[in-house]
């Protein structure tokens, strides 16, 4: 088992200042320390994209979680992208995105993908959670939020 904030690290998390739904997904593949400079990161941007195009993984409340699985990653990864200004995301309630993560996978891990996706999903419903996220300055006091929360996933990194 591993905790959402180990998951995610300090440097997982990042301030977005693209507003636009690609440009802002880019960003944060080019600023996590788990994509940035990966050599399967422009595969997963596209796989990413592909699904964006399908349907937004805007879930409304200002949060979305895009994710993707590619050939070439080795474990679950999750950063974290955070929006001040809000990135025009075509969400379910039609209303910008303000913490955008980004969930990345190996094609023979779906169960763990499926674990990150719906800890995250359920850690975020929490309108407090969400607000106290947003009143962070710092990338190191967000970690300390989720490293408050402990969240568990049942999978191997």
């Amino acid at each position: 088992m591993v905790t959402l904030c180990r998951l995610i690290g300090k440097n997982g998390i990042c301030q977005l200042s693209k507003t636009n739904k690609s440009q802002a997904i880019l960003e944060l593949i080019s600023h996590a320390r788990q994509f940035a400079n990966k050599p399967w990161a422009d595969d997963f941007y596209c796989e990413v994209m592909r699904k964006e195009l399908l349907q937004s993984t805007g879930l409304g409340k200002g949060i979305a979680v895009a994710h993707g699985t590619c050939q070439g990653i080795d474990q679950v990864y999750v950063a974290l992208g955070i929006s001040q200004e809000g990135i025009e995301y075509d969400a379910i309630d039609s209303q910008p995105v303000h913490l955008l993560f980004l969930v990345a996978n190996p094609p023979e891990t779906q169960l763990e993908y499926l674990s990150a996706l719906s800890t995250l999903v359920r850690l975020l419903r929490n309108d407090s959670f969400r607000e106290k996220i947003m009143h962070c300055v710092t990338a190191e006091q967000v970690y300390l939020l989720f490293k408050q929360r402990g969240c568990t996933i049942p999978i191997r990194t």
